[in-house]
């Protein structure tokens, strides 16, 4: 067992790392408590990894992007609020990124906060969003728009859980593994390739591996912009696009499938604007490539629908369209005047590079 405590603003925690899935007896540990779990996660371990939980403690939802939104918060309100325990209750969620957005934010609102413990269980949740605080809803045809800063006071990882994840759902966490080690310095950079081929085939090492570092890296830009008013917003880095392909193919387009994406895209425009050499770009093009599987149709790619999404964007300023480039030492940089005529221009050398 392995721990990595983070500093916030709000309340200390860690994330401590289990080889075991011993530490799901929350009952020795909490008097009042109540599971949220994913559906898919009770169906596979309700009667191995998940046994310990008692059947009066666990609620079973379904959640996906479509219930990424307030209506899922209240039935999450009501299963609560029917208990006796108010705000000595502890809300245990147990799945991935999505069920930790919307029970991360019950959780914070709920007798305004109780206590919050995350499982996460999907390699997307492991690697990246079960630390950093935020909780994110998607309001209309806006994603993330509805939120709040409120950090688990636990996470648990159990990695041999990201063992029975659907391939799609395995290689959207890979997209935010894949951008974080080239954001995290040279050394990871450089070992990023050789970790791939490992990575893909679900070796245990590995796993266990690319979500420490992940983690390490995001912890680097977390810890001094907690609240994402400078540093912090650079983990953005493929998320302008990103999150229009999502918004564009109805989330057909996992999340990390459309950061890879994303990020070449993101790259192409940093050569034109000469911050990335052409080798760096290509480099970094064949690693993306060798996780992304699933792929926008070229109609899906019509560059007026993607720049009205990424319009959207909740951090533009002004009248052009803000971006986080690659630069070619790997450090990188936050532009807010990229231009409709230069984003289509990206667009069509992206659509070179996906056909």
């Amino acid at each position: 067992m392995s721990v990595i405590n983070i500093r916030s603003n709000i309340r200390d925690y860690r994330v401590t790392f289990h080889s075991s899935p011993d530490f799901l007896d929350f009952g020795s540990r909490f008097q009042d408590f109540c599971c949220i779990v994913d559906e898919t996660v009770w169906e596979i371990y309700k009667d191995t990894a998940l046994a310990a939980l008692p059947r009066e403690n666990v609620v079973v939802m379904h959640f996906d992007e479509s219930r990424k939104n307030l209506d899922t918060v209240q039935e999450i309100f009501d299963q609560l609020t029917g208990r006796d325990a108010k705000r000595n209750l502890t809300l245990i969620s147990i799945g991935g990124g999505i069920t930790q957005d919307v029970t991360g934010f019950a959780a914070s609102t709920l007798y305004r906060g109780i206590n919050w413990v995350f499982v996460p269980t999907t390699l997307l949740a492991q690697s990246d969003s079960c630390i950093g605080g935020k909780t994110s809803l998607n309001y209309r045809s806006f994603k993330n728009l509805v939120g709040t800063f409120y950090p688990p006071s636990e996470v648990h990882i159990h990695t041999p859980f990201l063992s029975t994840l659907k391939e799609e759902d395995f290689l959207s966490g890979l997209g935010e593994v894949i951008k974080l080690y080239i954001m995290g310095g040279r050394e990871r950079f450089e070992a990023l390739p050789n970790l791939l081929g490992p990575m893909l085939a679900r070796d245990p090492a590995a796993l266990l591996e690319s979500v420490r570092e992940s983690l390490l890296v995001k912890i680097s830009y977390i810890e001094d912009d907690e609240f994402d008013a400078g540093k912090r917003n650079l983990l953005n880095y493929g998320h302008t696009l990103g999150h229009a392909l999502e918004s564009v193919t109805a989330y057909r387009i996992p999340h990390g499938q459309a950061v890879l994406i994303g990020m070449a895209f993101s790259n192409i425009i940093a050569t034109e604007r000469g911050n990335l050499s052409a080798a760096r770009r290509d480099a970094v093009a064949d690693m993306l490539a060798q996780a992304l599987v699933t792929r926008p149709t070229k109609d899906e790619m019509a560059p007026a629908a993607l720049i009205a999404a990424m319009r959207k964007d909740k951090k533009r300023v002004g009248s052009n369209l803000p971006l986080i480039m690659l630069n070619d030492d790997l450090s990188l940089v936050r532009i807010n005047d990229l231009t409709e005529d230069a984003a289509v221009s990206a667009l069509e050398s992206l659509n070179t590079w996906l056909f």
